[in-house]
């Protein structure tokens, strides 16, 4: 479990929820969050999460992170605020929620 404010995140049973309210994410979504959360305050480079989330490192494709972390930040509503977007490098959960 990882539990960061009201965002709870139930690793065994691949269920997340915010304020006690289950957020669908798809699998890939589940393991980004999982990988950014359990590293809070670290910057996680774009080939970092392309090879731990999706299992390789595909120069051409890693704007695919990009788009993955805008759709994972809009199903988290306030708490996607917490995935900071590091210019040139890749992203950050916040350490603490704003």
């Amino acid at each position: 479990m990882i539990e960061i404010g009201d965002l709870l995140i139930d690793i065994e049973r691949h269920q997340v929820t915010v304020k006690k309210t289950p957020v669908q994410l798809t699998s890939t979504e589940f393991k980004l969050l999982v990988e950014l959360a359990s590293k809070r305050g670290r910057v996680q480079t774009r080939e970092n999460l392309l090879n731990t989330v999706w299992g390789y490192t595909y120069e051409g494709y890693a704007r695919t992170v990009d788009t993955h972390i805008r759709r994972l930040r809009e199903k988290l509503e306030t708490f996607g605020e917490s995935i900071e977007t590091i210019r040139g490098v890749g992203y950050r959960f916040r350490e603490e929620k704003e």
